[in-house]
């Protein structure tokens, strides 16, 4: 599977889930742009190893859910690695566990935003840079299947929403370009170290077929799978990574 001379950006490409990806399309030849929001050493250190291999990559901090920012990300990958092949969105977050009796409107819009609108602004900045059989491919959760843990409910709608944006936008971008989302479950990142409690994480992964949790490179190799052009027939689909935890 190569993506020799393919130019990618990586939201959210400073840790875990978004640097596994950004390592793997590096390795497989692509020109990486790396989006960061506070994963300052780990982006800049992705850079330094890419470079040294001779590859070309570049990181920039950037908040996603501003318009700005996102003009400038996308304005620099064109001009320093040419125009996009594929978008991969791992920007987002669950922000803190809120039952809803608690929720305030600005949790809501907050966790909404750098879920789902960030995404939405990166895919329209950029749809004009984009060439014939490019991809985009968003994080989707489990959560956007079952509706999340305790205090997820909000996480869980957000996530929704994408894998229905994902749908809809398979059939108005397409064929120029494929939009497909992933669905991961219990993945071992800092998103679990912070908001899932040991006990349960065990459990979880105890009772999934395959007996473990997921890392950062399961989802990477799966993600960049379905920006390459060997998934050139595969759009519009919300693919569960989860060790059999949830079949759909």
């Amino acid at each position: 599977m190569s993506l020799q001379g393919k130019t990618v950006i990586v939201t959210g490409g400073g840790r875990d889930i978004g640097r596994a990806c950004v390592m793997e399309l590096a390795s497989r030849g692509a020109k990486v742009a790396i989006n960061y929001h506070a994963s300052s050493e780990g982006a800049d250190s992705a850079v330094t190893e890419i470079t040294a291999a001779g590859g070309k990559a570049f990181a920039l901090q950037g908040d996603l859910t501003k318009p700005e920012d996102v003009s400038a990300l996308v304005s620099k990958t064109v001009a320093d690695l040419g125009p996009i092949d594929s978008l991969i969105h791992v920007t987002g977050g669950l922000l803190a566990r809120v039952p809803m009796a608690e929720m305030t409107l600005e949790h809501w819009n907050a966790v909404m935003d750098v879920n789902l609108t960030s995404y939405v602004l990166m895919v329209k900045e950029c749809l004009r840079h984009m060439t014939e059989g490019s991809s985009i491919v968003g994080l989707a959760s489990q959560a956007g299947r079952d509706g999340g843990g305790p205090g997820a409910a909000a996480y869980g709608a957000s996530k929704g929403a994408l894998m229905t944006l994902t749908r809809g936008l398979a059939k108005e971008l397409g064929p120029k370009t494929r939009v497909n989302a992933l669905c991961p479950g219990m993945i071992d990142t800092d998103f679990h170290n912070v908001f899932t409690k040991p006990e349960v994480r065990s459990h979880v992964a105890n009772v999934t077929p395959l007996k473990r949790e997921g890392s950062s490179e399961d989802v990477a190799n799966l993600a960049v799978f379905l920006a390459s052009d060997e998934a050139a027939f595969i759009t519009g689909a919300n693919m569960d990574i989860n060790g059999g935890m949830l079949f759909s």
